[in-house]
């Protein structure tokens, strides 16, 4: 049993932070609902409600976190969502309420975390993965966006370049031909120990990983790791082979040195930027487990 007094929160006082979250992360659920409605699809932002199927209204949706309690009669309607109950404090999350298969699943994500941590950040990929799920392809994802190259150039490119994908979620969308040509070759059994904080990716996934651990993460980190997926898809896709100007992204030529040099400079931030969130995740993992023991 989770045996740690939680922090009460009066009324006015979590009601306010609510109302703060759900501002926050306005800018980005209202666009993607009005392209819904409007039948559009936007390649680049519309791509963390849609890959990791975390919808707007569970983004919305704020959780105090391990540690802190409701107050208040407007609690109870926390009562109705999974992994809440009543203390003498307020309406907290309970981690008792996990099942054993959550629990094995929080472990996981422990320990898939802290050795991301510990391992160090490789900063020679370039982006390329991108490149490689449209190499000598007959059809690309985007289909509705022009590439900067014409097939033949652009597998010149990939070709002369190494590629040294860690991330299993990218390099399962290379093509057929492209695969062989990557230094590493993940599997969904082996990604836990090749993943690094280097990696683009592996810095994005942070949000699934914090989403993921709802109730028990505060939502002002989901929002947090939110923010961060979305400016690292941003570089991401500026990086990739397609041209999208016409939506304000200027590309980053990573077929020259120079913008080699560019990608590796946002990489580094972003794998600075992703550690504090990385590690508060961790030490929620921790804080998880100690009261299973």
């Amino acid at each position: 049993m989770f045996s740690a007094v939680p922090e009460s929160l009066s009324e006015p006082c979590w009601q306010a932070l609510r109302a703060a979250h759900r501002e926050r992360v306005r800018r980005w659920v209202a666009p993607h609902r009005e392209r819904r409605s409007r039948g559009e699809q936007h390649p680049v932002h519309d791509f963390l409600f849609d890959y990791y199927h975390h919808t707007p209204g569970q983004l919305e949706r704020w959780h105090p976190g391990l540690g802190r309690a409701l107050a208040g009669a407007g609690a109870d309607e926390y009562l109705a969502l999974s992994g809440y109950h009543r203390l003498p404090e307020g309406v907290t999350a309970d981690p008792a309420w996990l099942k054993p298969e959550r629990r094995e699943a929080v472990r996981w994500i422990g320990s898939l975390l802290r050795g991301i941590e510990a391992r160090p950040p490789a900063f020679g990929c370039f982006g390329l993965h991108e490149w490689a799920m449209v190499y000598r392809a007959p059809e690309v994802r985007h289909a509705a966006w022009p590439l900067r190259y014409d097939g033949e150039r652009l597998a010149r490119i990939v070709e002369s370049l190494p590629i040294r994908c860690s991330h299993f979620d990218a390099f399962r969308f290379f093509t057929e031909a492209a695969r062989p040509l990557n230094r590493l070759q993940p599997t969904r059994a082996t990604s836990a120990r090749l993943e690094q904080h280097g990696c683009l990716h592996a810095n994005m996934d942070l949000y699934k990983w914090a989403f993921k651990l709802a109730p028990f993460t505060p939502s002002e980190w989901i929002a947090d790791a939110f923010a961060l997926a979305l400016e690292i898809r941003e570089i991401d896709m500026r990086a990739s082979p397609y041209d999208l100007r016409a939506l304000g992204f200027e590309p980053i030529p990573v077929e020259t040195a120079e913008g080699r040099a560019g990608y590796e400079a946002h990489q580094r931030r972003f794998s600075e930027r992703g550690r504090g969130l990385r590690q508060r995740l961790i030490a929620l993992c921790e804080r998880l487990e100690s009261g299973w023991r």
